[in-house]
């Protein structure tokens, strides 16, 4: 950010111009649809503290909210913003105020419904109070509004662009709210603007259950789970406040609070509809992504809403709004196995491949120290790529030569991916080929390197002295064109694997990194001299 106290005029200033449907208006402070509503139509304002975006500025649009008043961070919009919103959007059907039962918001909207009542403009109000986290029978503030606000407000956007009266939109979305509810975990807390400290203290490995969406803490604090067991204790929750029974329709909604990756959004939702199917209940329609925020928190809440022929038809209606996400108007599909079919790189049939044992058992030995080698001079993920493509094969390894190689091609190829499975599937795929057609060995291993080498330059551009995987194989696929006997060879390789101390990498991750590589050995070449090393001592 530029400076603390200008973050928010600053994030509204590039909103305003990357949306240009959506305009400022500084005295007192709101943001509007540029297109006036239709005349008749009812109005829809809502608004809260800052920090949850892109609620509630990104809803803004036709089949939406017509205004949203932004506070300050984690804090609500005062009465004058909402009443000066309340009337700008006034197209004569009356305004609804849609709010998140927080004590600030529910007091500043009031007072705006009684300044603009002074002016004749008709409102009412939905009080949105959905997080099961707060759930009381005392004479407590009640449960918090969140996630489910988004919900209250698409059903009841389309709706007033149906041409419903006040009293009918104010109606749905009241019984939206009564049949939703929400809950929140977070694996790390938020860090407001300007603080040198997060919003709460949170182990490594603990959770916090039951967050709010303005920085507080949880109702309770535990260890880390699985992603099925907070599911699990989130529905248990939800399903047992809405009194859910087998049969029900829902509308279902996983949201980011900030910093969660789609990646783990997703494998929620997946938990999230196996665990509403086991129920018995129906989803009918699903949202995934980040829509109600509590600034940076990483973490996520689960919304369920009890639904109707109605709610469906108008959550599937048209809508401008920037942030709005373009959704399917059709039931989530069935919960299908997604995972990848491993590769056909058995080594388990025939006679023993010593050689090719004593290459992968080494390789298998010393991941750890491959993966600290790649930490100091690339991206760390070296040593999870070779266990990945090798840790499945049991020693030893069975099979004549071209098919273990083949094998190995396999492994590094599916298994591994990325530029490790690139170029080791390369070079083992070479050499399978050159040992399937060769008689002896000597022959198959310089055939086999040759190709290895033309094929992973052609493939990358790796030249001598780029500090890669090229370093070891050129001066082994030298040493074999001289004739030199295999322990030369190896000896060759194994120089110039060492020879990338003192190098920079040019080419791959570690090419990033730059001088701060130096005086590491490549773990790729390394492993390559080990390969030539296992072949000497056949």
């Amino acid at each position: 950010m530029n400076a603390a106290e200008e973050f928010l005029a600053d994030s509204l200033r590039g909103f305003v111009a990357a949306h240009p449907g959506i305009t400022w208006h500084r005295d007192p402070g709101f943001l509007a649809r540029a297109t006036p509503k239709t005349a008749g139509q009812v109005a829809i304002v809502s608004g809260g503290g800052s920090g949850h975006e892109p609620m509630h500025a990104g809803l803004i649009g036709a089949g939406m909210l017509d205004a949203a008043c932004p506070g300050l961070i984690f804090t609500s919009p005062n009465a004058l913003q909402i009443a000066a919103a309340t009337r700008h959007i006034d197209a004569g059907a009356g305004v609804l105020h849609i709010v998140k039962n927080y004590t600030g918001d529910v007091m500043n909207f009031r007072i705006a419904r009684s300044i603009v009542a002074d002016d004749g403009i008709d409102t009412d109000v939905v009080l949105v109070d959905d997080d099961v986290a707060t759930e009381s029978d005392s004479d407590a503030p009640g449960r918090r509004g969140t996630a489910a606000t988004i919900v209250v407000e698409k059903i009841c956007g389309a709706a007033a662009v149906d041409g419903a009266s006040l009293a009918d939109v104010c109606a749905l979305g009241r019984r939206v709210a009564a049949n939703a509810r929400s809950m929140s975990v977070a694996l790390a807390p938020c860090a407001v603007p300007g603080s040198t400290v997060p919003s709460f203290d949170l182990g490594d490995d603990e959770m916090e259950l039951g967050i709010g969406i303005h920085g507080e803490r949880g109702t309770s604090r535990l260890p880390i789970a699985t992603a099925d067991q907070i599911v699990g204790t989130l529905l248990e929750r939800i399903t047992g406040s809405l009194g859910l029974t087998p049969g029900d329709e829902v509308i279902a909604v996983v949201n980011g609070l900030g910093a969660t990756h789609s990646l783990e959004l997703n494998l929620l939702f997946g938990n999230v509809l196996a665990g509403c199917r086991n129920r018995g209940l129906r989803v009918v329609r699903t949202l995934v992504g980040t829509m109600v925020t509590a600034l940076d928190m990483r973490g996520a809440s689960v919304t369920l809403v009890r639904s109707d022929a109605e709610m469906v038809r108008l959550w599937d209606a048209p809508t401008d709004a920037p942030a709005w996400p373009r959704l399917t108007s059709a039931e989530p599909a069935a919960l299908i196995d997604t995972s990848f079919a491993p590769p056909d790189d058995a080594a388990d049939s025939g006679t023993e491949c010593g050689w090719l044992s004593a290459f992968v058992s080494r390789v298998q030995g010393n991941v750890d120290e491959l993966a600290a080698l790649d930490r100091q001079a690339g991206d760390g993920d070296f040593g999870a790529n070779m266990m990945a493509a090798l840790s499945h094969f049991t020693m030893p390894m069975r099979g004549p030569d071209h098919e273990v190689l083949d094998a190995l091609s396999r492994s590094y190829f599916v298994r591994a991916g990325g530029t490790s499975g690139a170029v080791f599937g390369t070079m083992f795929r070479a050499f399978a080929k050159s040992f399937a057609a060769a008689e002896d060995f000597a022959t198959a291993l310089a055939t086999g390197t040759s190709q290895a080498l033309s094929e992973i330059v052609a493939l990358g551009g790796a030249r001598v002295g780029d500090n890669t995987v090229v370093d070891a194989l050129h001066p082994a696929n030298e040493a074999l064109r001289a004739g030199d006997g295999l322990a030369d060879v190896a000896a060759a390789a194994e120089a110039g694997a060492e020879s990338t101390r003192q190098l920079v990498a040019h080419k791959g991750r570690a090419s990033y990194v730059g001088e701060a590589g130096r005086g590491v050995i490549d773990p790729g070449a390394l492993v390559v001299a080990w390969f030539y090393a296992a072949a000497a001592q056949r």
